[in-house]
C-alpha cells in the first residue's frame, strides 16, 4: 500500500471512530429520553455490523481488483437498478415518511441508491473508455439513456439528494473525459435558466426558499430542523460544552444521528472539534486526488477522481447543509453519520481508491 493509501485509510479509521461514539452517544441519549423499548446499544451494535458488512465487501473488492469491476459495472448496474424497482414492490419496499428508499431485510434496510450512486459513474467510465474517440454526440446520448433508467428511478422515490449527486459526478466526468461542452454544458445551463425561471413562479417555491433564508417562520415544520442545528452549532462555541453534554439530541433536533449528526458534534466540541472534522475530509480530498494523479492508467485517473469527488461532495453537501448554507437534501456525513447502506458503499469505494494506490509493480 502506497503511502497515500495508508493515510487514506488512517483518516477514514479516525472519522468512523469518532462517528461511533458520536452515533452511540445520541441514539442512548435518544433510547433514555423517550424511554424507547430497546438497548441503548442498539445503534452501536448495528453500526458495527454494517461496517463488518462493509469490510467483508472491501476485502473481496480488494481480490477483485478495480479493473474487474470497471469491466463488471453494467451488470452490477442492471443488480441495482432491479432494486431500485424492488423499492417500490409491497411487502419488500419500505416507505418511510412518503419514500420509497429502503429494501427490508429482516430487522434490517437495504438502501439501493447508495450503492447505484457510485455504480453510474463507473459504468460511464468503463463505456466512455471503450468508445471511438472523439466521442460522438450520438453515442454520447445512447450512454446517457442507459443512466438515466437508475436516475430516473431515484428522482421519482423521491431521492431528490442523491440524483443531485450523482447529475454532479456526471458533469465532472464530463469535464474530465473533455466531452465536448457543447453537447452537455449548453444543454444544462439551458435547462437549469429555464427551470429556475418556472421555479421562480410558483409559490411553494418561493415558500422554501423564505423557509430557507429564514427558517424562524416555520418553527413548526420545514424550519424546525435547520433552527434547530444552528442552536445546537452556536451554542457550541469555541471548546464545545463536552462530550455527551449536547442538549440539541434530547429530541430537539431530529435525525440528530444521521442528517444532523454534525450539528451535535459542533455542540459538543465547538468550533474546535468541527474544524479538525473539516480538515480531515479536506486530507481525504488531498490523498484521494494524489492517488488520482499518481495512477497508471486512464481509467483509474477517472475511478480515482470520481470517487474522491462523491466523498467529498457528499461531505461538504452534510455540512453545508447543517450550517444553513444549504438546504437539507438528506445526505449523510461519509463514515460518520448511523446510516448501514452509505457505510457500507463508502467502506468499498475506500478500498478501491486503496487498490488503485497500490504500486504498479503490485498493480501488474
Amino acid at each position: 500500500m502506497s503511502r497515500q493509501g495508508f493515510a487514506l485509510l488512517i483518516c477514514v479509521l479516525i472519522l468512523f471512530a469518532m462517528g461511533l461514539s458520536m452515533v452511540f452517544n445520541t441514539t442512548a441519549a435518544e433510547v433514555l429520553d423517550r424511554a424507547l423499548p430497546r438497548s441503548t446499544h442498539h445503534a452501536l451494535i448495528k453500526q458495527l455490523l454494517y461496517a463488518l458488512l462493509g469490510v467483508l465487501g472491501a476485502i473481496v473488492v480488494w481480490f477483485v481488483g478495480y479493473e474487474q469491476l470497471l469491466r463488471l459495472s453494467g451488470p452490477l448496474l442492471i443488480m441495482g437498478s432491479t432494486f431500485l424497482v424492488l423499492v417500490f414492490v409491497p411487502g419488500i419496499g419500505q416507505n418511510i415518511n412518503g419514500a420509497h428508499r429502503w429494501i427490508g431485510i429482516g430487522g434490517y434496510s437495504l438502501q439501493p441508491s447508495e450503492f447505484v450512486k457510485y455504480l453510474i459513474p463507473m459504468y460511464y467510465i468503463h463505456k466512455i473508455t471503450t468508445m471511438a474517440q472523439p466521442i460522438l454526440l450520438k453515442d454520447l446520448l445512447k450512454l446517457l439513456g442507459q443512466i438515466a433508467i437508475p436516475l430516473g428511478l431515484i428522482w421519482i422515490e423521491p431521492d431528490n439528494g442523491t440524483a443531485v449527486i450523482i447529475i454532479a459526478s456526471l458533469v465532472v466526468l464530463f469535464f474530465l473525459t473533455k466531452i465536448r461542452w457543447v453537447y452537455w454544458g449548453l444543454p444544462i445551463l439551458i435547462m437549469t435558466g429555464v427551470g429556475a425561471l418556472a421555479a421562480s413562479q410558483m409559490p411553494h417555491v418561493q415558500n422554501r426558499i423564505q423557509i430557507f433564508l429564514h427558517p424562524e417562520l416555520d418553527l413548526q415544520g420545514k424550519g424546525h430542523q435547520p433552527h434547530q442545528a444552528k442552536i445546537a452549532a452556536g451554542s457550541g462555541g469555541f471548546w464545545g460544552k463536552g462530550l455527551a453534554e449536547s442538549m440539541q439530541k434530547l429530541n430537539y433536533l431530529p435525525e440528530a444521528r444521521s442528517d444532523y449528526i454534525a450539528a451535535i458534534f459542533a455542540e459538543e466540541f465547538g468550533f474546535v472539534g468541527i474544524s479538525l472534522l473539516i480538515l480531515i475530509y479536506m486530507f481525504i480530498g488531498y490523498l484521494g486526488f494524489s492517488i488520482a494523479g499518481k495512477a497508471d492508467n486512464t481509467r483509474a485517473f477517472y475511478l480515482a477522481a470520481i470517487l474522491t469527488f462523491l466523498i467529498c461532495f457528499q461531505a461538504f453537501l452534510n455540512l453545508g447543509v447543517v450550517s444553513g448554507l444549504l438546504p437539507s437534501k438528506g445526505t449523510n456525513l461519509p463514515f460518520f453519520s448511523q446510516g448501514g447502506s452509505n457505510l457500507l458503499a463508502n467502506f468499498i469505494m475506500v478500498c478501491i481508491l486503496l487498490n488503485i494506490s497500490e504500486p504498479k509493480t503490485a498493480n501488474a
